[in-house]
């Protein structure tokens, strides 16, 4: 159920949409809508957002939001993101509440 002040959509940058999309298809098995030449928006990802066209990227060491995925084998989804052409940026660590790692895809936004 929506609820007002609720998260609803997020946006992120891509100056590569092709290789962005096959990467997050390869990897997590998303679904993806082109509208246009600029824009994909995508489902299956637990919240529903897009890409745009930009020369910029999301990372948190330039003050953007992380976009933290879920995983239910942290070993297994690092595979899956190296083998999809992703690059991990931190290794697995453990902190307050879980483990995790971070990667960059291919248009550089850094997930973790």
């Amino acid at each position: 159920m929506k609820k007002t002040g609720g998260i609803d959509y997020l946006e992120l940058p891509a100056r590569d949409l092709a290789a962005t999309r096959a990467f997050f298809i390869r990897a997590f098995g998303w679904r993806f809508i082109e509208y246009g030449p600029d824009y994909l928006a995508f489902e299956d990802a637990g919240v529903q957002g897009g890409f745009y066209r930009a020369d910029l990227c999301a990372r948190s060491d330039q003050g953007s939001v992380l976009v933290v995925l879920y995983s239910a084998d942290l070993e297994q989804t690092q595979r899956q993101v190296e083998d999809a052409g992703g690059q991990v940026s931190k290794a697995i660590f453990s902190f307050p509440g879980g483990r995790r790692f971070h990667f960059l895809e291919p248009s550089g936004n850094e997930l973790a």
